[in-house]
């Protein structure tokens, strides 16, 4: 194969675990796993999940979760981006709860659906005060209520403080069988007054928790990485020094060096940005990128690799955190921005 990743399937029953153990029994879990489980995998994440005792799971649209009803999965479905008109009929054909961000459109919900509040992210969500959001919803099969943090890991902001206020304003006029606020971060830096009783752990299932910025407490979440990109050596060569590596000759070799090429590019989400900066794992070692990251292939130093050997792109000691640091962007955009030509792996 060209280039892989590989899913344990124990690390997303063991990060599952932690997340149950981190909170109090009566609290569900609502693991999410929009974008293809962060390209996990959806279906294949979801049945871990579900097999694990999740009774609700989230995704984006409503494509996800006509997708997991129809591999079999059982669980609630949460889709929490996707109430458009054309779109509102699958929620009971396919037993979807749907998460609605208007009072218009709450006052002409058919189906159990759970309210979204803007309490300071200033995206999605009513913005509405408590009184006209509590008679608005009188009568209608609401469920849950919810809202989402713009700044929940940084502790030298107090707009987490003030989004938490803004939604138990509204908390205290409206009456729901479910109320959910927190994702990764509060349940792993235990800001348990945002708890409610449902948690939105994304991140953490599959095996990261961001780092907190200010005065927090310790992250009491431990979670591993369950993937791990690898991508094949196509090529080694030796090249003189002085020698032009990559388009626009970005890497000049300082003397002769051995150098590999692997069959991996950005088209297979390797950030472009990686290029002349970031590095891979082989045998032990970290080896840098040589020269722009191009389409389909990468090149790097070529240390005592050989022609078809397995160089790991992602994995123990070159996370998704660390190449986002060396990309300029987040984890979240590494684990997502793996192509989906890059075949996929379950092992145990």
């Amino acid at each position: 194969m060209r280039s892989w990743i590989e899913v344990s399937r124990s690390a997303i029953r063991d990060n599952y675990r932690a997340v149950r153990a981190a909170v109090e029994s009566s609290i569900e879990v609502m693991p999410v796993v929009k974008a293809d489980a962060y390209r996990h995998g959806a279906e294949e994440v979801s049945k871990i999940l579900e097999a694990e005792g999740a009774r609700w799971l989230a995704v984006s649209n409503t494509e996800e979760g006509i997708a997991l009803r129809q591999s079999g999965i059982g669980a609630r479905i949460l889709v929490m981006a996707d109430y458009l008109p054309e779109n509102r009929a699958f929620f009971a054909d396919f037993s979807l709860t749907p998460v609605i961000h208007s009072l218009v459109d709450a006052a002409a919900a058919q189906v159990p659906y759970h309210l979204k509040v803007d309490s300071g992210m200033g995206r999605l969500g009513v913005r509405e005060s408590a009184e006209e959001i509590s008679r608005a919803v009188r009568g209608t099969p609401i469920e849950g209520l919810m809202t989402h943090f713009a700044s929940a890991a940084n502790y030298e902001s107090k707009q987490t403080e003030a989004q938490i206020a803004r939604f138990d304003a509204i908390r205290k006029l409206i009456s729901t069988q479910y109320v959910h606020l927190s994702s990764t971060i509060p349940i792993a830096y235990r800001r348990t007054e945002a708890w409610g009783n449902i948690v939105r752990p994304g991140h953490a299932i599959f095996g990261y928790v961001s780092p907190a910025r200010g005065d927090a407490p310790a992250n009491a979440l431990r979670v591993r990485p369950a993937l791990t990109w690898k991508a094949t050596v196509l090529s080694v060569k030796d090249v003189e020094a002085d020698a032009l590596i990559g388009y626009g000759g970005m890497f000049r070799t300082p003397k002769p060096m051995r150098i590999a090429i692997l069959a991996a590019g950005y088209a297979d989400g390797i950030p472009h940005r990686l290029s002349n900066r970031g590095k891979v794992l082989a045998n032990g070692r970290k080896l840098p990128i040589l020269g722009a990251v191009s389409m389909d292939l990468t090149t790097i130093e070529a240390g005592d690799l050989r022609v078809g050997d397995a160089v790991t792109l992602l994995g123990q000691g070159n996370d998704a955190q660390e190449m986002a640091r060396a990309a300029g962007t987040i984890s979240y955009d590494v684990l997502c921005g793996i192509r989906a030509r890059v075949k996929r792996i379950y092992v145990d």
